[in-house]
């Protein structure tokens, strides 16, 4: 089984023990979700789902996408755009740069991060539980000298 087809059924399998049926348009939706490798918003997952099924109803994603964050299979980001973005919950914890200009979401893992926050929450008197990093910021560009001539 392809990695997508078991986050699939990991989101189908938390959907119905949640009690909820699973329809073609949840599939479709739960598809396109375990596909992104982005950090789409609610609107990115219709447009996506829709060239596939023009039937599909953008308050059908939104409630979709409710129900697996409060099932825990996917996170919601609020960035500072205020669109929420979501990502799969099974991913290894991992933190955000988030490119002013261009909006694109890079994640990024660093151990002497994680120990410095660790260590700053003991000097403090607690225990890290757990914590999310976003950084925002925008490529440098390069810096252009006159010739000299």
């Amino acid at each position: 089984m392809t990695e997508i087809a078991q986050r699939v059924a990991g989101f189908e399998g938390q959907l119905r023990h949640a009690g909820l049926r699973m329809t073609q348009q949840r599939r479709l939706i739960l598809r396109v979700l375990a596909e992104a490798d982005d950090h789409p918003d609610a609107k990115g997952i219709f447009t996506r789902a829709f060239a596939h099924d023009p039937t599909l109803s953008l308050s059908t994603v939104y409630r979709t996408m409710k129900l697996l964050e409060t099932q825990g299979a996917i996170e919601r980001h609020a960035f500072e755009d205020g669109i929420s973005r979501y990502e799969h919950a099974d991913q290894e914890h991992h933190d955000h740069l988030i490119d002013i200009d261009s909006g694109e979401v890079i994640e990024f893992s660093s151990d002497a991060i994680e120990e410095l926050q660790r260590r700053i929450a003991a000097e403090l008197g607690y225990e890290l539980v757990r914590h999310r990093l976003e950084l925002y910021g925008r490529k440098k560009r390069p810096v252009t000298r006159p010739k000299k001539g």
